[in-house]
């Protein structure tokens, strides 16, 4: 019988996930902290992290991606909806690790900050300027 090398019967590699972007939260209106991750799984989808988060509670919290350069202090509470966003739905808690899928279409190269948007008072609770990796 013939001895099959190891290369053969080892399978090819599965895909695995990419990470295609990341960033720190800066606190901006409230206390906030904690990562952004932007990868592409192994299927190809694309999902937003957020990672150890820690911000209030409050009322109408979203995640969205924008257009806007993340400005530290009172200035950059506010620049998040005068250009280009995409809402990403309703922040699932204030607290923890939570998981946001990315439209198919959505253009990454567009967007370079991620933020927690109040929308009852058009204001960011904290921001992450997004470095492509």
């Amino acid at each position: 019988m013939q001895e099959v090398s190891t290369a053969a019967r080892t399978s090819p590699e599965a895909p695995r996930a990419t990470l295609l972007a990341t960033g720190t939260l800066i606190t901006h209106e409230h206390e906030t902290s904690g990562t952004v991750q932007i990868v592409r799984l192994a299927d190809g989808h694309r999902v937003l992290t957020l990672e150890n988060l820690r911000t209030s509670d409050g009322p109408a919290l979203h995640v969205w991606l924008t257009d806007a350069p993340v400005i530290e202090g009172e200035d950059g509470w506010k620049v998040f909806d005068d250009g280009r966003y995409a809402d990403l739905g309703d922040l699932r808690g204030n607290i923890g690790n939570q998981v946001y899928p990315l439209p198919d279409d959505l253009d990454l190269s567009q967007y370079s900050s991620a933020s927690i948007w109040c929308e009852r008072f058009s204001v960011s609770f904290g921001a992450a300027e997004l470095d492509p990796t």
